[in-house]
């Protein structure tokens, strides 16, 4: 009797029919007593593999973009550990303080003796005194040997102020380094006169004033006209270029360079025209300066302009080094200055000069010197 009551107190199972799909309208359908016949496999196949890809494309994803940072950052280190030093990047370029322009500078070190040279970044002639001592010269008194005459008593001091290498053909072959060199006590003049073509009221050259004058010296027209209206009035006074040959080579292949080079600056230079009788001769005694024998590779050729444009040159063969001393030798003078100016030019200006890298390096170190006051840089060579 209980137990007939307590079944009929049982609520009745709820009959949860799926709707299911048919041709016309949906049926109910009966669901099954176990569980595991409700489970859609391919369902959870579906989601399994849906979840496992996108995990496989996340990972990718992750790793892709590490090695795209690291590389960027990478990059981006370089770019700066490659910039020059600049504790002053916030200032314009045209305050006084401003390093926004700073040149790369010559590294001058010092060799066994303690003399200061400059690397030349070639393996043949490695090095260049950063500072010449030269004796002072003058004229010959014998009328069968004209030139100059070294003066033992004096001797006037040259400070480097840009070297480069010189190379003929279009696969670059090496001829010879080239330095220039300004007498030290007339370094002062050449600072004012480029100074004031600058600001005429300027004592030295701001960074933004120093690129102006570089720009204007590195022009072809306006670099060549500078030089040539300085050299013209005598400044500097007393300059000089030092030849080293790289490699084994002849005075008469230096004497052919050096005449193209005077040839195609002579129409330039003012004065009587290069067919003129007096330019004539001067280019005769030139040409008779080189008529010798071979220059064997590392020896010195010394070509001097004095303050009134007289071209002395000079040759050391080595023999000298022995003995302790230097055997250079006046082998003839030109007293044309236009000969010495022309010749200047050619490493100095114009749309093509002998040696680009030198001309360069030239520009810079003309740069140290007007970004100083003047007159202080022949205090500072020792």
């Amino acid at each position: 009797m209980l137990r007939n009551v307590a079944l009929r107190r049982l609520p009745r199972p709820v009959d949860v029919r799926i709707p299911r799909r048919t041709f016309l309208s949906f049926r109910p359908e009966r669901p099954s007593s176990r569980p595991v016949e409700n489970l859609n496999i391919r369902e959870l196949a579906r989601r399994s593999e849906d979840y496992q890809r996108n995990r496989r494309i996340f990972l990718w994803s992750g790793t892709v973009a590490g090695i795209v940072s690291f590389v960027y950052t990478a990059y981006k280190l370089q770019q700066e550990l490659s910039k020059p030093v600049n504790l002053d990047s916030s200032l314009p370029s045209s305050d006084p303080l401003s390093n926004s322009n700073t040149v790369d500078r010559k590294v001058v070190v010092r060799d066994e003796e303690g003399h200061e040279i400059v690397e030349t970044g070639n393996s043949t002639v490695p090095t260049f005194p950063r500072t010449l001592s030269i004796p002072s010269a003058s004229t010959s008194t014998d009328p069968f040997a004209p030139g100059l005459s070294a003066d033992a008593t004096s001797a006037t001091d040259y400070t480097l102020v840009g070297l480069g290498l010189r190379t003929v053909t279009f696969v670059g072959i090496q001829v010879y380094v080239v330095g220039y060199y300004v007498a030290t006590a007339d370094i002062a003049a050449l600072q004012n006169a480029l100074t004031k073509k600058i600001n005429p009221i300027a004592t030295t050259l701001v960074p933004g004033e120093r690129d102006q004058l570089r720009t204007a010296l590195l022009d072809p027209v306006a670099g060549e006209q500078t030089w040539d209206d300085l050299l013209a009035s005598g400044i500097p006074a007393r300059s000089a270029f030092r030849v080293v040959p790289v490699r084994d080579t002849d005075f008469h292949h230096l004497r052919d360079g050096f005449v193209r080079a005077i040839q195609a600056r002579a129409p330039t230079l003012g004065g009587p025209g290069a067919d003129d009788e007096v330019f004539g001769e001067a280019m005769r005694q030139f040409r008779a300066i080189f008529n010798r024998g071979s220059v064997p590779k590392r020896k010195e050729l010394l070509l001097l302009r004095d303050e009134k444009g007289r071209l002395n040159v000079e040759y050391d063969d080595g023999a000298g080094k022995k003995k302790g001393k230097s055997a250079r030798q006046s082998i003839g003078a030109v007293d044309d200055e236009r000969v010495s100016r022309a010749l200047w030019l050619n490493w100095l200006a114009g749309k093509k000069v002998a040696s680009e890298p030198a001309r360069q390096s030239i520009v810079e170190g003309i740069m140290e010197f007007v970004e100083r006051p003047v007159g202080t840089v022949a205090a500072q060579v020792v």
